[in-house]
């Protein structure tokens, strides 16, 4: 029984991290895109692509409260991350590999995440500030 809580705890690790790896794409398509489409000189692509995809004028509106959301999910998959590399693999072999081999695609997931939203963040909020 308890090898089976340790894999629920290291697979609900691995779920958080695709959830904030999904919250800090948010804030790529938000903010980093259309400023990086402006800043190399794509304004036509940018106009492009939101005549395509209107929502992308919506998540620029509430990027505040998206970067808190995604700051948020960063959070709770931090924390689980850390709660589950203390947690011990189980003694079977396979699952053991099966275990390590989850816990590093989790920390690679989680990683990537964090990476996309910091990219946001400068995007989104420090560029523009350094720019005025």
């Amino acid at each position: 029984m308890k090898k089976n809580n340790e894999l629920e705890a290291i697979n609900l690790s691995k779920r958080t991290s695709f959830i904030s790896l999904f919250t800090s794409g948010g804030t790529i398509i938000c903010c980093a895109l259309p400023a990086l489409l402006v800043s190399i000189g794509a304004g036509a692509a940018l106009s492009s692509f939101i005549s395509v995809f209107p929502q992308i004028v919506w998540l620029s509106i509430y990027k505040i409260p998206i970067f808190i959301g995604a700051f948020s999910m960063l959070l709770i998959a931090g924390y689980m991350q850390w709660r589950a590399k203390n947690l011990p693999c189980p003694a079977d072999k396979q699952l053991a590999q099966q275990c390590s081999r989850t816990r590093k695609v989790s920390l690679w997931i989680y990683c990537v995440a964090v990476v996309i939203f910091c990219i946001g963040l400068i995007f989104a909020f420090v560029l523009p500030y350094l720019m005025r």
